[in-house]
Protein backbone atom coordinates (compact mmCIF):
# COMPACT_ATOMS: atom_id res chain seq x y z
CA UNK A 1 0.00 0.00 0.00
CA UNK A 2 1.28 3.22 -0.90
CA UNK A 3 1.34 6.52 1.09
CA UNK A 4 -0.89 8.29 -0.53
CA UNK A 5 -3.49 5.67 0.29
CA UNK A 6 -2.30 5.37 2.93
CA UNK A 7 -3.11 8.85 4.45
CA UNK A 8 -6.41 9.07 2.35
CA UNK A 9 -7.97 6.05 4.40
CA UNK A 10 -6.64 7.36 7.45
CA UNK A 11 -8.19 10.65 7.12
CA UNK A 12 -11.37 8.83 6.49
CA UNK A 13 -13.97 9.25 8.58
CA UNK A 14 -13.90 6.40 11.09
CA UNK A 15 -16.95 4.41 11.94
CA UNK A 16 -16.00 2.72 15.52
CA UNK A 17 -16.43 5.16 18.77
CA UNK A 18 -12.99 7.54 19.24
CA UNK A 19 -13.30 5.17 22.28
CA UNK A 20 -11.93 2.10 20.58
CA UNK A 21 -8.03 3.28 20.42
CA UNK A 22 -8.06 4.37 23.86
CA UNK A 23 -7.54 1.01 25.63
CA UNK A 24 -3.80 1.07 23.53
CA UNK A 25 -3.17 4.47 24.25
CA UNK A 26 -1.21 6.28 27.49
CA UNK A 27 -0.85 9.69 27.70
CA UNK A 28 2.01 11.41 29.64
CA UNK A 29 1.46 14.92 30.39
CA UNK A 30 4.28 17.26 31.89
CA UNK A 31 3.93 20.75 33.33
CA UNK A 32 4.64 23.29 36.02
CA UNK A 33 2.33 25.86 37.18
CA UNK A 34 -0.15 25.39 34.38
CA UNK A 35 -3.05 25.89 36.40
CA UNK A 36 -6.59 26.55 34.19
CA UNK A 37 -4.33 25.35 31.34
CA UNK A 38 -3.66 21.84 32.71
CA UNK A 39 -7.40 21.10 33.47
CA UNK A 40 -8.15 21.79 30.28
CA UNK A 41 -5.50 19.63 28.58
CA UNK A 42 -6.38 16.61 30.89
CA UNK A 43 -9.76 17.37 30.06
CA UNK A 44 -9.25 16.72 26.17
CA UNK A 45 -7.97 13.61 26.97
CA UNK A 46 -9.92 12.12 29.56
CA UNK A 47 -12.10 9.25 27.69
CA UNK A 48 -9.58 9.19 24.73
CA UNK A 49 -6.80 7.23 26.46
CA UNK A 50 -6.88 4.58 28.99
CA UNK A 51 -4.47 5.97 30.88
CA UNK A 52 -3.23 10.05 31.68
CA UNK A 53 -0.16 10.44 33.90
CA UNK A 54 0.91 13.65 35.11
CA UNK A 55 4.30 14.46 35.44
CA UNK A 56 4.84 17.84 37.81
CA UNK A 57 8.10 19.88 37.68
CA UNK A 58 7.59 21.58 41.12
CA UNK A 59 4.32 23.21 40.92
CA UNK A 60 3.24 25.94 43.63
CA UNK A 61 -0.49 26.67 41.95
CA UNK A 62 -2.32 23.19 42.93
CA UNK A 63 -1.08 21.42 39.53
CA UNK A 64 -1.07 18.56 41.29
CA UNK A 65 -4.03 18.60 43.19
CA UNK A 66 -6.14 19.38 40.29
CA UNK A 67 -4.36 16.87 37.89
CA UNK A 68 -5.86 13.95 40.21
CA UNK A 69 -9.14 15.42 40.47
CA UNK A 70 -9.18 14.98 36.84
CA UNK A 71 -8.66 11.46 37.19
CA UNK A 72 -4.34 11.27 36.30
CA UNK A 73 -2.01 9.72 37.73
CA UNK A 74 0.54 12.11 39.07
CA UNK A 75 4.77 11.58 39.27
CA UNK A 76 6.40 14.63 41.11
CA UNK A 77 9.51 14.95 40.03
CA UNK A 78 12.07 15.15 42.96
CA UNK A 79 13.15 18.42 43.42
CA UNK A 80 16.54 18.42 44.13
CA UNK A 81 17.58 17.67 40.43
CA UNK A 82 17.07 20.47 37.67
CA UNK A 83 14.11 20.37 36.05
CA UNK A 84 13.80 19.29 32.37
CA UNK A 85 10.87 18.63 29.85
CA UNK A 86 12.94 15.73 28.89
CA UNK A 87 13.09 14.45 32.72
CA UNK A 88 10.11 14.73 32.72
CA UNK A 89 8.65 12.50 30.10
CA UNK A 90 10.67 10.05 30.45
CA UNK A 91 9.22 9.98 34.26
CA UNK A 92 5.93 9.72 32.62
CA UNK A 93 7.04 6.42 30.83
CA UNK A 94 8.60 4.97 33.78
CA UNK A 95 5.29 4.86 35.25
CA UNK A 96 3.47 2.77 32.94
CA UNK A 97 4.50 -0.62 34.35
CA UNK A 98 6.35 -3.01 32.82
CA UNK A 99 3.81 -5.33 31.78
CA UNK A 100 1.19 -2.81 31.41
CA UNK A 101 2.95 -0.23 28.81
CA UNK A 102 0.59 0.97 26.37
CA UNK A 103 1.32 0.38 22.65
CA UNK A 104 1.14 4.02 22.23
CA UNK A 105 1.73 7.08 24.21
CA UNK A 106 0.79 9.84 23.54
CA UNK A 107 3.31 12.83 24.82
CA UNK A 108 1.70 16.47 25.57
CA UNK A 109 2.23 19.97 26.98
CA UNK A 110 0.55 20.55 29.95
CA UNK A 111 -0.48 23.83 28.33
CA UNK A 112 -1.79 22.33 25.73
CA UNK A 113 -5.17 20.31 24.50
CA UNK A 114 -5.84 17.39 22.11
CA UNK A 115 -7.79 18.08 19.29
CA UNK A 116 -10.95 15.43 19.21
CA UNK A 117 -9.98 13.73 16.66
CA UNK A 118 -6.46 13.40 17.12
CA UNK A 119 -5.87 10.42 18.84
CA UNK A 120 -8.09 8.49 16.48
CA UNK A 121 -6.55 9.55 13.52
CA UNK A 122 -2.79 9.52 14.81
CA UNK A 123 -3.25 5.77 15.79
CA UNK A 124 -4.45 4.48 12.59
CA UNK A 125 -1.39 6.34 10.91
CA UNK A 126 0.90 4.29 13.09
CA UNK A 127 -1.08 1.00 12.67
CA UNK A 128 -0.88 1.32 8.65
CA UNK A 129 2.81 2.19 9.01
CA UNK A 130 4.68 -0.45 10.94
CA UNK A 131 8.14 1.36 10.64
CA UNK A 132 6.63 4.89 12.06
CA UNK A 133 7.72 5.67 15.40
CA UNK A 134 6.09 9.29 15.95
CA UNK A 135 3.54 10.49 14.04
CA UNK A 136 1.99 14.52 14.78
CA UNK A 137 0.16 16.64 13.42
CA UNK A 138 -0.84 20.34 13.34
CA UNK A 139 -0.35 22.32 16.83
CA UNK A 140 -1.64 25.81 16.71
CA UNK A 141 -0.93 28.72 18.47
CA UNK A 142 -4.58 29.46 20.25
CA UNK A 143 -4.17 33.53 20.54
CA UNK A 144 -1.74 34.38 17.51
CA UNK A 145 -3.88 37.85 17.80
CA UNK A 146 -2.58 38.82 21.36
CA UNK A 147 1.19 39.36 19.99
CA UNK A 148 3.29 39.09 17.55
CA UNK A 149 5.63 36.32 19.26
CA UNK A 150 2.39 34.38 19.68
CA UNK A 151 2.14 34.16 16.03
CA UNK A 152 5.72 33.62 14.99
CA UNK A 153 5.21 30.27 16.91
CA UNK A 154 2.36 29.55 15.19
CA UNK A 155 4.19 29.83 11.84
CA UNK A 156 7.07 27.97 13.30
CA UNK A 157 4.96 24.90 13.72
CA UNK A 158 3.25 24.96 10.60
CA UNK A 159 5.75 22.40 9.35
CA UNK A 160 6.06 20.31 5.93
CA UNK A 161 3.96 17.31 5.53
CA UNK A 162 4.92 14.12 5.19
CA UNK A 163 8.21 12.17 6.25
CA UNK A 164 9.86 14.41 9.01
CA UNK A 165 13.67 14.59 11.08
CA UNK A 166 11.96 15.20 14.20
CA UNK A 167 8.51 16.34 16.35
CA UNK A 168 7.60 18.78 19.01
CA UNK A 169 6.64 17.80 22.23
CA UNK A 170 3.31 17.16 21.69
CA UNK A 171 3.37 13.74 19.20
CA UNK A 172 1.63 9.91 19.57
CA UNK A 173 4.62 7.34 19.26
CA UNK A 174 5.30 3.93 19.51
CA UNK A 175 6.24 3.49 22.79
CA UNK A 176 8.59 0.32 22.74
CA UNK A 177 10.44 2.20 20.40
CA UNK A 178 11.19 4.96 22.52
CA UNK A 179 12.08 2.71 25.46
CA UNK A 180 14.30 0.78 23.29
CA UNK A 181 16.34 3.75 22.14
CA UNK A 182 16.36 4.86 26.14
CA UNK A 183 14.24 7.36 26.01
CA UNK A 184 14.90 11.33 25.73
CA UNK A 185 18.09 12.07 26.74
CA UNK A 186 17.41 13.91 30.42
CA UNK A 187 19.60 16.03 30.35
CA UNK A 188 18.69 18.49 27.40
CA UNK A 189 17.05 22.11 28.16
CA UNK A 190 15.88 21.94 24.92
CA UNK A 191 15.91 20.14 21.64
CA UNK A 192 15.20 17.13 23.11
CA UNK A 193 12.45 16.07 20.95
CA UNK A 194 15.10 16.12 17.36
CA UNK A 195 17.33 14.44 19.53
CA UNK A 196 15.20 11.64 20.41
CA UNK A 197 13.67 11.48 16.58
CA UNK A 198 17.25 11.64 15.83
CA UNK A 199 18.06 8.34 17.41
CA UNK A 200 15.02 6.82 16.21
CA UNK A 201 15.80 7.53 12.92
CA UNK A 202 19.09 6.04 13.19
CA UNK A 203 17.53 2.37 14.54
CA UNK A 204 15.39 2.46 11.45
CA UNK A 205 12.20 4.10 12.40
CA UNK A 206 10.50 6.71 11.01
CA UNK A 207 8.78 10.11 12.22
CA UNK A 208 5.78 11.54 10.42
CA UNK A 209 3.78 14.38 10.20
CA UNK A 210 0.44 14.56 8.89
CA UNK A 211 -2.42 16.71 7.91
CA UNK A 212 -4.13 16.67 10.75
CA UNK A 213 -5.41 18.74 14.03
CA UNK A 214 -3.22 18.18 16.71
CA UNK A 215 -3.13 20.27 19.83
CA UNK A 216 -3.79 24.04 20.45
CA UNK A 217 -1.09 25.28 22.91
CA UNK A 218 -0.96 28.80 24.96
CA UNK A 219 2.31 30.21 24.37
CA UNK A 220 1.91 33.31 26.33
CA UNK A 221 4.57 34.79 25.05
CA UNK A 222 3.68 38.86 25.49
CA UNK A 223 6.88 40.55 26.24
CA UNK A 224 10.03 40.95 24.08
CA UNK A 225 12.16 39.45 26.92
CA UNK A 226 10.15 36.12 26.99
CA UNK A 227 10.87 35.92 22.95
CA UNK A 228 14.62 36.59 23.42
CA UNK A 229 14.82 33.78 26.52
CA UNK A 230 13.31 31.64 23.97
CA UNK A 231 15.62 32.32 21.56
CA UNK A 232 18.70 32.05 23.71
CA UNK A 233 17.45 28.88 24.40
CA UNK A 234 17.05 27.48 21.18
CA UNK A 235 20.52 28.60 20.72
CA UNK A 236 21.62 26.81 23.62
CA UNK A 237 19.93 23.79 22.25
CA UNK A 238 21.33 24.54 18.42
CA UNK A 239 25.02 24.34 20.16
CA UNK A 240 24.13 21.21 22.10
CA UNK A 241 22.95 19.13 19.79
CA UNK A 242 25.71 19.74 17.26
CA UNK A 243 27.92 18.79 20.17
CA UNK A 244 26.24 15.39 20.37
CA UNK A 245 25.45 15.13 16.97
CA UNK A 246 27.48 17.13 14.56
CA UNK A 247 29.56 14.59 12.70
CA UNK A 248 28.26 13.22 9.86
CA UNK A 249 26.17 12.25 8.36
CA UNK A 250 23.40 14.56 10.18
CA UNK A 251 25.42 16.86 10.83
CA UNK A 252 22.89 17.76 13.69
CA UNK A 253 22.24 21.42 14.32
CA UNK A 254 25.22 22.44 12.61
CA UNK A 255 24.43 24.66 10.06
CA UNK A 256 21.81 26.76 12.76
CA UNK A 257 24.83 26.92 15.16
CA UNK A 258 26.71 28.16 12.83
CA UNK A 259 24.61 31.11 11.21
CA UNK A 260 23.53 32.40 14.34
CA UNK A 261 27.15 32.80 14.96
CA UNK A 262 27.56 34.33 11.84
CA UNK A 263 25.05 36.49 11.63
CA UNK A 264 25.24 37.87 15.22
CA UNK A 265 29.20 38.32 14.65
CA UNK A 266 30.55 39.04 11.63
CA UNK A 267 28.66 42.06 9.95
CA UNK A 268 29.40 43.80 13.53
CA UNK A 269 33.27 42.80 13.73
CA UNK A 270 33.90 43.98 9.88
CA UNK A 271 31.85 47.16 10.55
CA UNK A 272 34.20 48.03 13.59
CA UNK A 273 37.06 47.02 11.62
CA UNK A 274 36.31 49.23 8.94
CA UNK A 275 35.38 52.04 11.21
CA UNK A 276 38.06 54.46 10.39
CA UNK A 277 36.63 54.45 6.45
CA UNK A 278 33.06 55.82 7.61
CA UNK A 279 30.25 55.02 5.43
CA UNK A 280 32.15 51.48 4.55
CA UNK A 281 31.39 50.59 8.05
CA UNK A 282 27.55 51.41 7.12
CA UNK A 283 27.60 49.47 4.12
CA UNK A 284 28.75 46.65 5.59
CA UNK A 285 25.70 46.84 8.14
CA UNK A 286 23.42 47.09 5.44
CA UNK A 287 23.36 43.54 5.48
CA UNK A 288 20.85 42.93 8.05
CA UNK A 289 18.03 44.73 6.00
CA UNK A 290 18.69 43.74 3.16
CA UNK A 291 18.42 39.83 4.34
CA UNK A 292 15.33 41.14 5.98
CA UNK A 293 13.82 41.98 2.61
CA UNK A 294 15.24 38.97 0.79
CA UNK A 295 13.72 36.64 3.83
CA UNK A 296 10.65 38.78 3.22
CA UNK A 297 10.35 37.95 -0.47
CA UNK A 298 10.52 34.28 0.01
CA UNK A 299 8.56 33.81 2.51
CA UNK A 300 5.02 34.97 0.86
CA UNK A 301 5.88 38.52 -0.79
CA UNK A 302 6.73 42.15 0.46
CA UNK A 303 3.29 43.38 0.64
CA UNK A 304 2.30 41.26 3.52
CA UNK A 305 2.59 42.26 6.69
CA UNK A 306 2.92 38.32 8.33
CA UNK A 307 6.50 38.45 5.82
CA UNK A 308 7.86 41.44 7.08
CA UNK A 309 7.25 40.20 10.66
CA UNK A 310 8.96 36.41 10.43
CA UNK A 311 11.79 38.23 8.13
CA UNK A 312 12.30 40.46 10.80
CA UNK A 313 11.92 38.13 13.36
CA UNK A 314 14.14 35.66 11.97
CA UNK A 315 16.90 38.13 11.66
CA UNK A 316 16.61 39.43 14.88
CA UNK A 317 16.76 35.79 16.95
CA UNK A 318 20.32 35.26 15.55
CA UNK A 319 21.36 37.73 18.56
CA UNK A 320 19.28 35.85 21.49
CA UNK A 321 20.34 32.28 20.04
CA UNK A 322 24.24 33.69 19.46
CA UNK A 323 24.10 34.36 23.47
CA UNK A 324 22.60 30.73 23.68
CA UNK A 325 25.56 29.13 21.85
CA UNK A 326 28.23 31.21 23.45
CA UNK A 327 26.06 29.81 26.73
CA UNK A 328 26.56 26.56 26.19
CA UNK A 329 29.93 26.37 25.15
CA UNK A 330 30.93 28.52 28.73
CA UNK A 331 29.31 25.86 30.47
CA UNK A 332 31.56 23.07 28.22
CA UNK A 333 34.28 24.94 29.50
CA UNK A 334 33.28 25.85 33.84
CA UNK A 335 31.17 22.84 33.91
CA UNK A 336 27.64 22.60 35.31
CA UNK A 337 23.65 23.36 33.80
CA UNK A 338 21.17 26.71 32.96
CA UNK A 339 17.66 25.75 33.15
CA UNK A 340 16.57 28.48 30.48
CA UNK A 341 13.02 29.19 31.04
CA UNK A 342 10.44 31.95 29.04
CA UNK A 343 7.45 31.66 30.72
Amino acid sequence: MDDATSLAQIHEPAAADPSSAADRIGAVVIGRNEGARLEACLASLRGRVERMVYVDSGSTDGSVAAARRSGAEVVELDRDQPFTAARARNAGLDAFAEGARPEYTQFVDGDCTVDAAWIEVATRFLDAHPRAAVVCGRRRERFPEVSVYNRLCDWEWDTPIGPAKACGGDALTRTAAVIAIGGYRPALIAGEEPELCLRLRRAGWEIWRIDAEMTAHDAAIHRFAQWWRRCRRAGYAFAEGAWLHGGAPERHWVAETRRALAWAILPGAVAVALAPLGGAALLVLSVYPLQVARLAARQGGVGRRASWERALFTVLAKFPEATGVAEFRRMRLRGGRTLIEYK
